[in-house]
């Protein structure tokens, strides 16, 4: 009894001191697991704060947040802490990259930025369009940041390789750029403007004061090695024209519409196989060309059975004699002129727009009579007849014609001629042709031959042109030529567009742009004939040649035009033409690509070369008044590639193009590379600009095998006269 009664009295004794253990228990495992979640929630925060630096990478930083390079090298310099903490940070870098990575043309590629979705991207850049503006160029503020939008948009799809010391780029080939230093070398080749945030960290956003960082377009520091482009087209490679797929599921070869490379190539195009020789100096090239320089497949099946073109040893020549139009070309346009004697080549009629590319006898003819005809190759020109036609000195650009309006002002051009082409222009509710009509020139004439009409076809055509008040001035079939000639002509004044019964195709809106052609598909409406004299348009230019020097009434800033006119005028005669070392004799295309008013090709009149005025589509909209002036030009975004075959140029020309896109092209290397490519081996380059960007962009130039001739500055700005090799790696 006394023993049961003990050990009664000792689990009594014991039961306090067991409840204090196990609470005590509890409550350090309660401490374990709060001090287990403080070191797991830590880690994640601050991965929380760098994935959105990488996302912001050309987009608004925060005022602590620095570029993914920078912030990678201040990683590697960091002294290594063996703790769960950062084990846990690179154990999640390393999946990220893993991620990211994509090959290319057989390379891989790691992305180590971008990992938000494309959501949040898209809502980052929109903060970017109301923040970014370009230097100098207040009017055209919104359409500069719209592009610089949709710029940043590509780029989040795309990424590029950084990884601390080097930058590749594997699209449509390989560059490698070593770079040395610490600067922050994240998309080297573009720094684009972007906005560093005082006040919060993290990559958010924060209401401070705002400043913008400008990095230089090269980095001096940079060492190119450069590749060929591994492409389907090889040597004839169109970026923005042609499909590059890996698979051969492809019927067609080239885009229905404009659609370029996410990444523009970083590749240099590989010359002919058969070789490159110097093309035939003009103007024996209009009669003869190369054959090796133009060779492809498919144009020996179409010199077989076409009698106008003849392979003759290493030469291709087109007989004065032959021709697609029968009777022979001079007759076909001396009947136009009997047709509608308004019609005065070279005089009343001097910028004409051919529709695609055929024998250009047309164009031979036309250049003979002081008439500047543009040819327009289309994106189903399989034979690559507009590299003949370049190859022979005409002035030719390749665009698809489906979808979207072509790269030209409203109003431009004297005449459109259609001779032969397979256009339907009643189809798709007559787009194509309403096209014609926007780009026309008030009271201007579409000419139109064909030699098979159908009814049916006849018919729809008729109806169209009635609906848009075309008039019919002529229509005549030629028992010599045995074509079917019909000449419209484009109202001169809106009056008519009231008398209409049906109202199909309707005006168009009020704030229809109808200059707007970048991009821009084509409308279902009219737009109306500008009335005021401060349209253009509104007037038909002077004669030519009085219209090359004889300023438009509709622009407010002539003594501008004046002083651009004189001021390229004295350089070109005492420094372009005289003390450059260019051998003019062998100077046929020339492409200003950074063309204002057109000056520059002004005082290049008297020479025997043609100018593709290029006006960019961040610049002020000077295009009208180029061809108000009797010259031609289009529109063009220097991010993207230029709508040519290689080799198409002899002289490039850019006043300032680098300084101007600075913060427009993520890669402004890559206009280099398109220089290379619309450049003839042996042709030139005149490049003026301020002397930090001349400076590098020489050592660039330098790694392509150029050859630089001469270099000039002065008060920071200078100029760097270069030459293409036949170099290759």
């Amino acid at each position: 009894m006394a023993i049961a009664r003990l050990a009664r009295l000792g689990r009594q004794a014991k039961r306090p001191h067991g409840l204090c253990i196990k609470m005590s228990a509890v409550a350090i495992l309660g401490l374990c697991f709060i001090f287990v979640w403080s070191m797991f929630s830590s880690p994640a925060n601050s991965v929380t704060s760098q994935r959105e630096s990488f996302d912001d990478i050309s987009e608004p930083v925060a005022a602590n947040t620095k570029v993914t390079n920078s912030w990678i090298q201040s990683q590697e310099k960091r002294p290594q802490k063996h703790n769960q903490e950062e084990d846990k940070k690179a154990k999640l870098e390393s999946d990220l990259e893993k991620k990211d990575e994509k090959k290319v043309n057989g390379s891989v590629s790691v992305s180590v930025h971008k990992h938000e979705s494309k959501k949040k991207n898209e809502k980052d850049a929109k903060k970017v369009k109301h923040n970014v503006k370009s230097p100098n160029e207040e009017t055209n503020e919104k359409t500069e940041i719209d592009d610089l939008e949709n710029e940043n948009d590509e780029e989040l799809e795309e990424g590029l390789v950084v990884d601390g010391k080097e930058e590749e780029f594997n699209s449509e080939g390989e560059v490698i750029v070593d770079t040395e230093g610490n600067d922050n070398l994240i998309q080297q080749e573009n720094e684009e403007s972007v906005e560093k945030v005082e006040g919060e960290s993290g990559g958010s956003t924060s209401t401070g004061k705002k400043r913008k960082i400008k990095g230089p377009v090269f980095y001096p520091k940079s060492h190119y090695s450069w590749k060929l482009c591994s492409t389907r087209s090889k040597q004839n490679y169109i970026p923005c024209i042609d499909i590059e797929s890996g698979t051969a599921k492809f019927l067609s070869h080239r885009h229905r519409e404009r659609s370029c490379p996410r990444s523009p190539p970083i590749c240099l195009v590989p010359l002919p196989h058969a070789g490159y020789g110097p093309p035939v100096p003009w103007p024996d090239s209009k009669s003869k060309i190369l054959y090796k320089n133009v060779a492809h497949p498919k144009l020996a099946a179409y010199i077989k059975k076409h009698n106008w073109l003849v392979e003759d040893g290493e030469h291709l020549t087109f007989p004065q004699n032959q021709s697609e139009f029968k009777g022979g070309v001079l007759h076909y346009l001396e009947s136009i002129e009997e047709m509608v004697p308004d019609i005065e080549w070279g005089k009343n009629i001097r910028v004409v727009l051919d529709m695609g590319c055929g024998d250009e006898s047309f164009v031979a003819s036309l250049l003979d009579k002081e008439v500047l005809t543009l040819s327009l190759g289309l994106k189903d020109d399989l034979v690559d007849l507009a590299q003949v036609s370049l190859e022979r000195g005409f002035p030719t650009v390749v665009s698809p014609f489906g979808s979207r309006r072509l790269p030209f002002p409203s109003g431009v051009f004297d005449a459109i001629h259609c001779g032969g082409c397979s256009i339907s222009w009643h189809s798709n509710g007559g787009k194509l042709l309403l096209e014609m009509n926007r780009i026309l020139r008030p009271g201007g004439y579409f000419i139109l031959s064909t030699k098979h009409d159908s009814i049916e076809e006849e018919e729809a055509m008729t109806a169209l042109t009635a609906s848009i008040c075309w008039n019919i001035l002529a229509h005549k079939t030629d028992e010599v030529s045995e074509v079917g000639v019909k000449i419209y002509q484009k109202p001169e004044s809106n009056d008519i567009y009231e008398l209409r019964r049906k109202k199909n195709p309707p005006l168009c809106k009020e704030n229809e742009n109808p200059d707007a052609a970048w991009y821009v598909p084509m409308k279902n409406c009219l737009h109306t004939i500008p009335s005021s004299i401060e349209q253009h348009g509104a007037e038909w230019p002077e004669e030519w040649p009085k219209r090359l020097e004889t300023y438009p009434d509709w622009l407010n800033d002539k003594e501008k035009l004046i002083a651009d006119t004189n001021h390229w005028k004295a350089i070109t005669d005492k420094s372009y033409l005289t003390g450059m070392g260019i051998d003019w004799s062998n100077i046929r295309n020339v492409m200003d690509m950074k063309a204002i008013y057109g000056g520059f090709a002004a005082a290049l009149t008297q020479q025997k070369v043609w100018v593709m005025n290029v006006v960019p589509v961040h610049a002020p909209d000077t295009l009208p008044v180029i061809y108000d002036r009797g010259l031609v030009g289009v529109y063009h975004d220097w991010c993207e590639s230029f709508g040519t075959y290689p080799r198409s140029y002899d002289l490039l020309h850019a006043d300032h193009l680098f300084s101007r896109l600075k913060n427009s092209c993520k890669q402004p290397v890559s206009i280099v590379v398109e220089m290379d490519r619309l450049l003839r081996p042996g042709g030139w380059a005149i490049l003026r600009d301020k002397v930090e960007i001349l400076d590098p962009l020489e050592g660039i130039l330098r790694s392509m095998h150029w050859e630089i001739r001469m270099t000039y500055a002065q008060n920071k700005e200078g100029i760097l006269c270069a030459q293409k090799t036949s170099w290759r790696p």
